[in-house]
């Protein structure tokens, strides 16, 4: 995923995907929708949950479990140091909140970007989905 696409560019990718989904044919459309609902997620979502930086909630969202597990752990650290030495705990939040920052004001287009790849996805698996069932047919 390229979070460093403009957002014209990840506009012209969702068009050339939505090109896509409407060239197949309309099970394959049907079952791409039904996935898509299951699967895309909502950017508000994903900026509500980046407020909470330091918790790195917004990470769990999109599936990086790791990372997020990551941010929460050094934060509960920091908290652990704030009692018993303030700058250390001090330090290590503010370094938590000037990695994650950037990712507040671009969570529009991550999570766009996220969800183009999602899309390109799911396309490929009704495609192949479609393609497998048609050769297990012709194998009858």
């Amino acid at each position: 995923m390229s979070y460093e696409m403009s957002s014209e560019q990840l506009r012209d990718e969702e068009e050339a995907l939505r090109k896509q989904i409407r060239e197949l044919t309309p099970e394959q459309r049907k079952e791409y929708y039904r996935l898509e609902g299951q699967k895309i997620k909502d950017p508000d979502t994903y900026a509500v949950l980046n407020w909470f930086i330091m918790a790195g909630l917004h990470h769990f969202y999109l599936g990086k479990t790791q990372r997020g597990v990551i941010n929460l752990c050094v934060m509960l650290v920091g908290l652990v140091f704030l009692p018993f030495l303030p700058i250390v705990g001090v330090i290590i939040l503010v370094g938590i909140v000037i990695v994650e920052l950037p990712q507040l004001f671009k969570s529009q287009q991550i999570v766009h970007a996220y969800n183009n790849n999602v899309m390109r996805e799911l396309i490929h698996k009704v495609k192949s989905d479609n393609a497998s069932q048609a050769k297990s047919c012709s194998l009858r």
